[in-house]
C-alpha cells in the first residue's frame, strides 16, 4: 500500500501540491541501487541480503516531507533517466516548490543517476544526497567535462571494496561546489550498508534535507 500511494502521488502530483503548503513541504526523491531494478523488492541479494526499500522510504519520512520514488526497470539507462527526473523536478517547481526544497537521495546505482541529474540541471538549490556511489573507475571520472551543481552531501562505507571517496575524485577537483560535505562510515558491511535501513546514513541524510543554512 505504501508504494501504490507513492505512485498515486506522482500520479496526481498537480493537485498535491495545490492541496498543501507546497512552500513548507519538502520534496524527496530517493533512488534506489542497481539489485533493485532487476529483482522483486522481496528478493534477497547473494552477499548483501534483501534491500530494505519500503524500510529506507518509511525512515526518510519527516512530518514536513514527502518521500516521491519508484522502481526502476530493468537496465535503466541513467542518463535518460536523469534527464527524466529533471523534467519532473522542474514540474513540482511550476506548481510553486522551491528548488532548495527537492532533494535527490540516490543509493548506488540511484547515486550515480543522482551525479548525472546534478550534472544536466545545473541547479544551485537542488540538494543531493549520494551514497555509496562514488567509484574511482566509473564513467563519470572518463569525462573530463562532467560537474558536479547543487548543495552535495557524499556518505562513503571506509569496507566498500572499490569506493573512493568524492572530494578525491577529478569530477569533485573540476566542480565549484558552495555547499559539500563528506562522510566516511565503519559499519564493516561492504555495499551491504546501503541494503539497510541504517541510522549510520539515513540520519545525516535527513538532516541534509532538512537543514535551511546550506
Amino acid at each position: 500500500m505504501f508504494l501504490r500511494l507513492i505512485f498515486l502521488y506522482l500520479l496526481f502530483l498537480p493537485f498535491a501540491t495545490n492541496a498543501q503548503n507546497s512552500t513548507q513541504r519538502k520534496y524527496v526523491f530517493f533512488l534506489h541501487n542497481k539489485f533493485s531494478e532487476g529483482h522483486s523488492l522481496n528478493e534477497s541479494h547473494p552477499k548483501y541480503g534483501p534491500a530494505a526499500y519500503t524500510a529506507i522510504l518509511e525512515k526518510l519520512q519527516s512530518t514536513n516531507s514527502v518521500i516521491l520514488s519508484e522502481k526502476r526497470k530493468p537496465d535503466t539507462d541513467p542518463k535518460m533517466y536523469a534527464k527524466k527526473m529533471i523534467l519532473t523536478i522542474d514540474s513540482l517547481h511550476n506548481y510553486g516548490v522551491p528548488y532548495d526544497h527537492i532533494s535527490i537521495v540516490g543509493t548506488s546505482q540511484g547515486g550515480y543517476i543522482a551525479q548525472y541529474i546534478s550534472y544536466y540541471a545545473k541547479n544551485p538549490d537542488l540538494k543531493f544526497v549520494f551514497i555509496g556511489s562514488s567509484f574511482k573507475n566509473d564513467s563519470m571520472n572518463e569525462d573530463r567535462k562532467f560537474r558536479l551543481y547543487g548543495k552535495v552531501l557524499s556518505i562513503n562505507e571506509k569496507t566498500d571494496v572499490g569506493a573512493k571517496l568524492l572530494s578525491r575524485q577529478l569530477r569533485f577537483k573540476n566542480s565549484d561546489l558552495n555547499s559539500f560535505k563528506e562522510i566516511t562510515l565503519n559499519t564493516g558491511l561492504e555495499h551491504g550498508f546501503l541494503f539497510r535501513a541504517l541510522d549510520e546514513w539515513i540520519i545525516p541524510a535527513k538532516a541534509w534535507i532538512n537543514s535551511n543554512k546550506l
